[in-house]
């Protein structure tokens, strides 16, 4: 890192938005820098991958390439989804290529070492020779699957590649504690509830234009017209730094023509009557709670100025399972993709903006854009860390 891209983060690295900058350009247009992220910030953390409902089934395995890195989400017999590098610890094959469910053991197709759901290495046919499927080289005990630490929360397959984060539900407190009344079961709502965009940004502009509700008059006036500026609120984490956003005190809950609305959860307080929260839990997942439904997307970067978002929604499992809601859940989520797809053309921009080598990373309002300044402190230090680490 140069002394002026240190000095750059140094400038970013400050908690009082009327006095920090924005994170430098080069973070938003190098390959190196991408880089850098990859190792001191996506895989140093606990980011989001993917989703429980990628594998629903017990034997369901689901390959991800994560950054480069070949990952392979697991069900096992007891129902626990764990991840595993996709890769076979005879001579680095790829393991699975698409989607499946298998019956007892992923086997791998080129010499058909197999491995039990749980990873461990349970078959090695011909190892010794053929017709001898032992070696005493060849310590099956110690030729697992290598195992990714996971958590799954609110049905996001979470993993920290380093294994040095401190545990989710520490690094997390917060926001946990924060939404204790949402942790109730939800349910994904089928077919018409899922949608990826394809954005050419990167994915901290994704992150950081979700976090603001300064935008909606201009972006979003739909939605501004009956959930205004004034109506929203900023949500910052004091305590673990690990997400901030934005909330509505006016929540509009959708209704058919009958004026049916969703099942609700059980017993929410009172703010949540006409309330909702948006957050972005760092590094990539971007989180939504109302009373009658959630969201959940993973910000997938694709390369450095390129990012897929795919979004999931959840309900009760009332609402997911009556057949009689699916027209409003299709509804549902067509407002989402509006609402989400309007925002395309602005993170665009400000990708193509950050070319721009006069752009010296902004200002923020202390007013207006506490949330996004808050994550930008928060890359900043993971990239200072990770620099003092080296």
């Amino acid at each position: 890192m140069s002394v002026a891209h240190r000095t750059e983060l140094d400038a970013a690295n400050q908690l009082d938005p009327a006095f920090g900058r924005g994170l430098p350009n080069a973070c938003y247009t190098s390959e190196t820098a991408f880089d850098e992220q990859r190792r001191s910030v996506l895989f140093a953390s606990w980011s989001g991958i993917g989703f429980g409902k990628d594998v629903p089934a017990p034997g369901d395995v689901h390959p991800i390439d994560f950054l480069g890195m070949p990952l392979l989400l697991v069900r096992d017999a007891d129902g626990d989804v764990s991840v595993f590098q996709n890769t076979c610890r005879h001579r680095g094959m790829i393991l699975v290529e698409t989607p499946t469910s298998i019956r007892k053991v992923i086997r791998c197709p080129y010499h058909s070492w197999c491995y039990a759901l749980d990873g461990a290495l349970v078959a090695t046919p011909h190892v010794g020779g053929a017709g001898c499927d032992k070696h005493a080289a060849i310590r099956t005990e110690e030729l697992g699957l290598f195992r990714v630490r996971s958590h799954v929360w609110r049905d996001v397959v979470f993993v920290d590649v380093s294994g040095n984060a401190a545990p989710f539900e520490e690094a997390n407190a917060s926001l946990l504690a924060r939404w204790a009344e949402f942790e109730q079961p939800i349910r994904h709502g089928g077919e018409h509830s899922s949608f990826t965009l394809d954005v050419a940004t990167n994915w901290k502009l994704a992150v950081e234009n979700y976090c603001e509700s300064y935008h909606l008059p201009w972006i979003h006036p739909g939605l501004n017209s009956y959930s205004r500026l004034q109506d929203h609120y900023d949500v910052i984490d004091e305590a673990t730094a690990s997400f901030s956003g934005q909330g509505t005190r006016v929540y509009r809950r959708l209704r058919d023509e009958q004026g049916v609305a969703f099942p609700e959860h059980d017993g929410l307080s009172a703010q949540w009557d006409e309330g909702a929260e948006y957050v972005a839990l760092y590094p990539n997942v971007l989180l939504g709670v109302h009373r009658d439904h959630s969201f959940a997307i993973v910000l997938a970067p694709q390369g450095v100025g390129r990012t897929l978002e795919r979004v999931e929604l959840y309900y009760t499992e009332q609402a997911a399972a009556d057949p009689a809601l699916a027209a409003m859940r299709a509804t549902n989520a067509t407002l989402w993709h509006t609402v989400f797809s309007e925002d395309i053309d602005v993170v665009e921009g400000m990708q193509r903006g950050r070319h721009g080598p006069m752009f010296d990373g902004g200002r923020f309002s202390p007013a207006m854009d506490a949330s996004t300044h808050r994550f930008h402190v928060w890359v900043s230090g993971k990239l200072l860390a990770g620099r003092a680490a080296s």
